[in-house]
């Protein structure tokens, strides 16, 4: 089931968000999320910049984000969304469903255009996205740094207004 986040979601997102940052290059986040920065987090994403669970048998196997794009005001149609699954929930259609309704949320909410970034060696988030109508627009050409290594990202795009999602969030 796929829903909205709620107060007693928090300590689930930060444990799997802290398992990719100590783990994976998943996030380019370096320092695992505290309490407090988890609490901003999810009060950052109780609004227009949502974010839903997918939750299997009472437990929260992974989270959606949408976030502002850029902070300047010319960009407030445009959002970047953000997926994590929990490692024992991959390969499920987790990552789908949870591409899907933020999708569907984002084009309800008004907006024209979701970015996503993806680390270029992460062929399963690329074909995820690109699955959900999203196209590659770019290669952010080793901009990050992580495990001693350098990082490409992939810049994927999808039009909101062209298509609408299928999947219905119950």
């Amino acid at each position: 089931m796929v829903r909205g986040i709620e107060p007693n979601d928090a300590e689930a997102i930060r444990e799997i968000y802290n398992h990719e940052v100590r783990g994976s290059v998943a996030t380019l986040d370096l320092v695992p999320r505290s309490r407090e920065a988890q609490d901003q987090w999810m009060q950052e994403h109780s609004g227009i910049h949502t974010a839903l669970v997918c939750v299997s048998e009472g437990v929260v196997i992974g989270f959606a984000s949408l976030s502002p794009y850029r902070p300047r005001p010319g960009y407030s149609s445009t959002v970047e969304n953000s997926i994590y699954v929990h490692r024992d929930a991959r390969r499920l259609g987790v990552g789908r469903l949870l591409l899907t309704g933020l999708l569907n949320s984002a084009a309800t909410l008004g907006f024209h255009s979701c970015m996503a970034r993806v680390v270029a060696t992460q062929s399963a988030s690329l074909e995820l996205h690109r699955s959900c109508g999203f196209q590659l627009v770019g290669i952010e050409q080793e901009v990050g740094r992580k495990f001693g290594q350098w990082i490409d990202i992939a810049l994927m795009q999808c039009m909101l207004t062209r298509a609408r999602r299928s999947t219905t969030i119950s």
